[in-house]
């Protein structure tokens, strides 16, 4: 693991972190406005306009550039599990952001999952393995990841609140892991030279998985809160990528007497998903700070409709 692949996922998860924080900001200043198809294309198209919104998307960018740019130095199962470090950011910017301080249970919360993620990187230790894969694994992989795709998409039909958002964030997951591995495998052929390459499906496909990840992502900012969706989109983006290191690129993890921090690492996020499963309940950090008109009372209620 060299230090520039961590200096570069680090910082990606820092716009990775800053560009959710932003976007969710821009979402609680629209009302929801039904859960039809009609209404969410509606609610998109006013906070696209909205500049937190913009900010975000810029960030969301520099994001994708600097995870390409780990993903030609280092490994999908090293660079994707590295950005949980997000969770710790989300919280940090989000307290800015929003002006208010997230519980400690929340912090320890989102502390045990990066925790977790890390010991289970570090005792796994996932090798380089190969740039690309062969096309019949990425059809298999494609198949696979469709179905689980359906089934999450399905079951957040059923449901609302928090639990829609951790599934909505869970399908955007699967969806940003399936980018970075088609990342890598774009980044594998540039060998091959820029003519070349725009002439083969990677370049194309990842465009189109990205535009898919972009949509489902928004879907669960709608949905409810960061506390809900980030973890699940943090966490599954992590598993994922690990799932498809090991199935397309050889990047095989460590097992014998690594075990056992590594069940350790499984352990701690384990529970720190509990942990947010209670703070998700009670929320409220997320939304922007209100100042009231006066004690009591009387004070004045969050606007669904602010400026910004």
């Amino acid at each position: 693991m060299s230090a520039l692949t961590i200096v570069l996922t680090l910082l990606a998860a820092l716009s990775n972190a800053s560009a959710s924080v932003l976007q969710r900001r821009a979402a609680t200043d629209e009302s929801g406005g039904g859960s039809g198809a009609r209404q969410a294309v509606r609610w998109l198209t006013r906070v696209l306009r909205r500049p937190y919104w913009l900010a975000g998307a810029g960030l969301l960018a520099v994001s994708t550039v600097l995870q390409a740019a780990a993903l030609s130095v280092g490994s999908l199962s090293v660079v994707q599990p590295l950005l949980a470090s997000e969770l710790l950011f989300t919280l940090a910017v989000g307290s800015l952001v929003f002006r208010r301080r997230p519980e400690r249970r929340t912090w320890l919360a989102f502390a045990a999952l990066a925790v977790g993620l890390a010991l289970f990187l570090g005792a796994a230790a996932p090798p380089e393995g190969t740039s690309t894969a062969p096309p019949e694994l990425w059809l298999r992989a494609g198949a696979a990841l469709l179905g689980v795709e359906a089934a999450v998409l399905v079951a957040s039909r059923l449901v609302r609140g928090a639990p829609r958002a951790a599934l909505l964030g869970l399908a955007s997951a699967v969806s940003f892991a399936a980018t970075a591995a088609l990342l890598k495998e774009v980044t594998g052929r540039f060998d091959q030279g820029l003519g070349a390459l725009l002439t083969q499906w990677p370049p194309y496909a990842t465009v189109v998985v990205g535009g898919l990840s972009f949509l489902l992502l928004q879907s669960a900012f709608r949905a409810g809160s960061l506390t809900a969706s980030q973890p699940a989109l943090t966490l599954g983006d992590a598993v994922t990528s690990v799932a498809l290191g090991w199935a397309l690129f050889e990047e095989y993890i460590g097992l014998g007497v690594r075990v056992l921090p590594e069940v350790i690492g499984v352990a701690l996020i384990g529970a720190g998903s509990i942990g947010l499963a209670g703070t998700a309940a009670s929320g409220g950090w997320d939304t922007p700070q209100v100042e009231p008109d006066g004690p009591g009372p009387h004070a004045r209620r969050p606007s669904q409709r602010r400026p910004g």
